[in-house]
């Protein structure tokens, strides 16, 4: 196969990856805003824990039926890898209990430069000038159509504190034990994501008890509310196993960064499906900076020397990879 044939089979994939993580982001956020704005689901993390059973037991399916190969994750990954993103979930569910809604994006945006220093110290990555400006851009324009009012406390601090980094962490991962180990992403998803299902079953009603006063237990499970559950369940298959394959195929920086374009997608939906409230110029001048930057650092980390991973290997264990993992610099999306 020629070099050129290679080059537009990747990035085929690429852009296959990035749509069907997009479409099941967006999805899974409109799902859920139905669930709970409308029927009163308001048990976040049990959700998740919801949402984790589905993927388990569809990986335990694709495994039996030999879509899965066999692979081998040591027992000290796992537990480091469900603590970063159990962490993450319950860090990010409280610092919006604590914080105001503008603070929570703050924070949310705040992962990218935090995983840029995790990238920088930890794989030793070297970026431009033209890929630290367009994260800056892409910073500034989610910023300047998401966040409002801003108010913090000090244990809302510490709540988003633990998010950010956990979160961060936890995408980081995500990367390494790919490259690292050589497992594609439904592997990953089967060893991890059955000790994060059990954990978050077990704590997740006492946290939502806790965050709303209400119990998983006593809510009024009808057939409409019944259905979304399924639906959102059925649909977080699809989200965890996409950011799986675009962190394993990028890294954990370009997928925060080309990520918010899901940020600005579910404002346009929400605008269009719920109401123009909120709707101004300066909204719409946020988005059109954050993709422009979007668009230049694509176009800047896949230059030579745009984000460029030096004199650092991982060592690699039998091959089990069922999804090719990129090389840096990262491809243009």
């Amino acid at each position: 196969m020629s070099s050129v044939s290679k080059g537009d089979r990747k990035a085929s994939l690429d852009a296959a990856s990035w749509l069907f993580n997009v479409v099941t982001s967006v999805g899974i956020i409109l799902v859920n805003k139905a669930l709970m704005a409308t029927y009163g689901f308001s048990f976040a993390t049990t959700l998740t824990g919801l949402h984790f059973a589905t993927t388990t037991l569809l990986t335990l399916i694709l495994k039996s039926l030999g879509y899965i190969q066999t692979s081998h994750l040591p027992l000290s990954d796992i537990i480091k890898f469900v603590l970063f993103a159990n962490f993450s979930i319950v860090g990010m569910n409280v610092s919006l209990m604590w914080n105001s809604v503008g603070f929570y994006q703050i924070a949310k945006l705040s992962m990218i430069p935090v995983s840029c220093f995790l990238e920088v110290v930890l794989d030793n990555v070297r970026y431009s000038r033209d890929t630290k400006l367009s994260i800056v851009l892409v910073l500034l324009g989610v910023a300047v159509c998401t966040v409002t009012d801003v108010s913090v406390n000090a244990k809302g601090f510490i709540a988003a504190l633990i998010a950010v980094w956990s979160t961060a962490l936890q995408q980081y991962y995500v990367h390494y034990l790919q490259r690292k180990y050589s497992i594609g992403s439904f592997n990953l998803l089967g060893h991890t994501a059955p000790a994060q299902a059990g954990s978050l079953l077990l704590v997740g009603p006492f946290l939502d008890y806790w965050l709303t006063g209400k119990r998983v237990d006593a809510y009024g499970y009808g057939l409409t509310s019944t259905l979304f559950i399924i639906l959102s369940c059925t649909i977080a298959v699809g989200t965890n196993l996409s950011q799986f394959i675009c962190i394993g195929r990028f890294t954990a920086v370009t997928f925060q960064v080309l990520g918010h374009m899901k940020t600005i997608l579910v404002l346009i939906l929400g605008f269009i499906l719920f109401g123009k409230e909120g709707l101004n110029l300066h909204v719409v001048l946020g988005m059109i900076v954050a993709i422009a930057g979007m668009v230049w650092y694509g176009n800047a980390s896949s230059k030579p020397g745009g984000k460029e991973r030096r004199s650092f290997s991982l060592p690699k264990t039998q091959d089990y990879s069922s999804l090719p993992v990129s090389s840096e610099p990262d491809p243009k999306v």
